[in-house]
């Protein structure tokens, strides 16, 4: 898997985070919704790399993460 794509795939955060992809893609819609709702686009299956970060390990709370 590409690891400098602007975007994370499901199958990657289920990897990454260790859950399942059924809950990974659960986890994709909702940061999909909350980026739709933010008034951006959105791809199924996929989100922003920087969001995720982001909302997984906090603004700013760990530095060049690489995942």
């Amino acid at each position: 898997m590409t690891k400098n794509t602007l975007f994370i795939k499901a199958e990657e955060i289920a990897e990454e985070l260790g859950i399942s992809k059924p809950f990974a893609y659960k986890l994709v819609r909702k940061l999909n919704d909350e980026l739709s709702e933010k008034g951006f686009l959105t791809i199924s299956g996929r989100v922003s790399r920087a969001y995720f970060i982001e909302k997984v390990y906090g603004a700013g709370g760990i530095q060049n993460v690489s995942i």
